[in-house]
């Protein structure tokens, strides 16, 4: 083969890959606890699951996801190793919604060219974000894509997998009339709606490199903020000897924003109307719909407004698992009640993501 038609010269380097590879072991082989066999650069991903014959009935569940446009903004600053969290939150913290524990993740990352500094950052922030949710990260790819990606473009996705007894699931089922609903503060845009978010600063004229005043950062670090990382802490909280049985289901407040994700965990019949003033959304989320010419109120089926969870709890736990959740660092607060029964819903959100559920509706204004 002559050398215009070698893989090198197609633009793969699987040089490159190796190095990448050597570059992220020592983070990744840290998340890995006795039930994870063999090392990184395997075919496979084993994990021991001999734990589960404990178990009466273990359910699998798993979750799949991505970063969305957040990375155009890691890649515009050249800053790549806190986008691994992002992944790690949108991804694992799916899986306790439904009350399980996390087990292990796998990822994957696309690209126009591998630069194994770049790979190794954003699996180093993938790596970190696993061990804090205690989450086994065992196994990966990554694909070099030439001409179907420029090459500083990346784009990353990951699935995990976990196990909850099927008496101790968590859903809409569970929910009761005047179950209380607790909001759990969000860390700001998380990785939601960066599309508008963009579509925002370039009408507006501003580079992520300039100064947003009002934030105290450049637009660059605002945005960067990484996600919030619940599973941990839920993990905990569910595993409470008294506290654990008053959870009835949770929310993660992704993509739809606030009242299609709770709709969608809420039986049908039922309905929420969650208070506004109980919380005032976070500085970034009023700077940007100042800069739109558009209300907090617009935005809220597009980004969290700073409640990244919701939990759906037994009325007389709700003080104390609220005093439980910050003691495990996440602040939270009432926002409403569920309620059972007949009555006009227009205005309230139904059928969200395709679920017959509840129906929620946002009323009342923010606090200042």
């Amino acid at each position: 083969m002559s050398a215009n038609s070698s893989y090198a010269a197609a633009g793969v380097d699987t040089a490159a890959g190796d190095l990448a590879v050597e570059l992220m072991k020592e983070s990744v082989a840290k998340t890995h606890g006795p039930n994870v066999l063999g090392g990184v650069g395997g075919f496979a991903g084993l994990y021991d699951l001999s734990f589960a014959k404990d178990y009466r009935r273990p359910l699998l569940a798993t979750s799949t996801d991505g970063v969305g446009t957040k990375i155009a903004i890691a890649q515009a600053l050249d800053v790549h190793d806190t986008i691994g969290q992002d992944l790690v939150g949108m991804v694992v913290d799916d899986i306790v919604v439904v009350g399980a524990t996390p087990l292990f993740m796998t990822d994957y990352i696309a690209c126009g060219k591998v630069v194994p500094q770049r790979i190794a950052a954003i699996v180093t922030g993938i790596a970190r974000a696993c061990a804090e949710t205690g989450t086994a990260l065992v196994g990966g790819e990554t694909a070099e894509h030439p001409g179907l990606m420029g090459v500083d473009d990346y784009d990353v996705a990951g699935a995990a997998v976990g196990v909850v007894e099927a008496d101790r699931a968590l859903g809409a089922e569970r929910v009761a009339d005047g179950d209380a609903v607790i909001a759990i503060e969000s860390s700001g845009l998380h990785s939601n709606g960066y599309s508008l978010v963009r579509h925002i600063l370039a009408n507006a004229n501003l580079r992520i490199t300039d100064a947003a005043a009002d934030l105290g950062t450049t637009w660059g670090e605002a945005l960067l903020e990484p996600t919030r990382l619940y599973s941990g802490p839920l993990v905990q909280l569910l595993a409470h000897d008294t506290l654990g049985g008053a959870i009835h289901s949770l929310s993660h407040v992704t993509g739809g924003g606030i009242a299609a994700n709770l709709a969608r965990v809420l039986p049908r019949g039922s309905w929420v109307e969650v208070d506004r003033s109980t919380w005032s959304p976070q500085p970034v989320f009023r700077v940007l719909n100042d800069l739109a010419g558009t209300t907090l109120e617009s935005t809220e089926g597009t980004w969290n407004l700073g409640i990244g969870f919701f939990a759906v709890v037994a009325p007389d736990a709700a003080a104390s698992v609220i005093a439980e959740l910050a003691a495990l660092g996440l602040p939270a607060w009432q926002v409403g009640t569920v309620t059972v029964g007949d009555r006009d819903l227009a205005g309230f959100e139904q059928g969200a993501k395709g679920v017959d559920g509840g129906a929620v509706r946002l009323v009342g204004t923010y606090a200042s």
